[in-house]
């Protein structure tokens, strides 16, 4: 897909880094994640500040040229349907058996080289935390991939993604299904203000923003 500018900032970009809206039946302005949704549509960047000046500024209308009525909480809907996009990734991750659970299996992957990224539940203890980076740091060290870790989901969302209770650390492994779930996890990194580049983890480094076609 070619470029397209978010009706905020007036910068350009690739549509994975933008959302896209579009007026829905009843005249709401409607996320359209999968951007496949018929009509005209407009774009914003994908971090909550920028869906939520959208919104204040009430820049929905004039982008699509249409007397839209805007939800108050329209930047967190989108929270929560990038959260379910990616639990429902997750899931199938799991089933797919590119996960490892658990703090014991989680260090085995990150020391096997074989974890994509690594999820802590925001309840997750700093001892605990402090142990895996230690091993993701290990791993570097050794000339291993440098394994990301986030905390973007409480133990309840992580046990409802991965069928198990009392997930607190959890491993996503590099297979095809873990790498489809990785991408949620960068989005919904980025939506909430994580680095530009989607690698702000709890000790990632941060990086920097792209800069035509606001509607189509």
């Amino acid at each position: 897909m070619a470029e397209r500018t978010c009706i905020v900032t007036r910068r350009a970009g690739e549509p994975e880094g933008l959302i896209r809206f579009v007026a829905g039946p009843d005249m709401s302005v409607v996320p359209d994640l999968k951007r496949n949704l018929p009509g005209r549509g407009c774009w914003v960047t994908a971090e909550r500040a920028r869906v939520e000046e959208a919104a204040r500024k009430n820049l929905f209308r004039r982008a699509l040229k249409a007397e839209v009525n805007v939800d108050r909480d329209l930047a967190g809907l989108v929270d929560g349907l990038l959260t379910k996009s990616l639990l429902g990734a997750l899931g199938l991750a799991r089933k797919a058996g590119a996960v490892a659970l658990g703090a014991a299996k989680t260090d085995a992957a990150i020391r096997s080289g074989k974890a994509l990224v690594v999820l802590h539940a925001r309840e997750a203890a700093e001892d605990g935390i402090r142990k895996l980076s230690q091993a993701r740091t290990a791993t570097v060290h050794l000339g291993g991939p440098d394994i990301q870790a986030y905390k973007l989901l409480s133990e309840a969302e992580m046990g409802l993604a991965f069928g198990a209770t009392n997930v607190i650390h959890a491993a996503v492994l590099a297979q095809d299904a873990g790498k489809a779930a990785f991408r949620r996890v960068v989005a919904l990194d980025r939506y909430r203000g994580g680095s530009p580049d989607g690698r702000a983890a709890i000790d990632g480094p941060p990086a920097q923003t792209a800069p035509n076609k606001d509607t189509e």
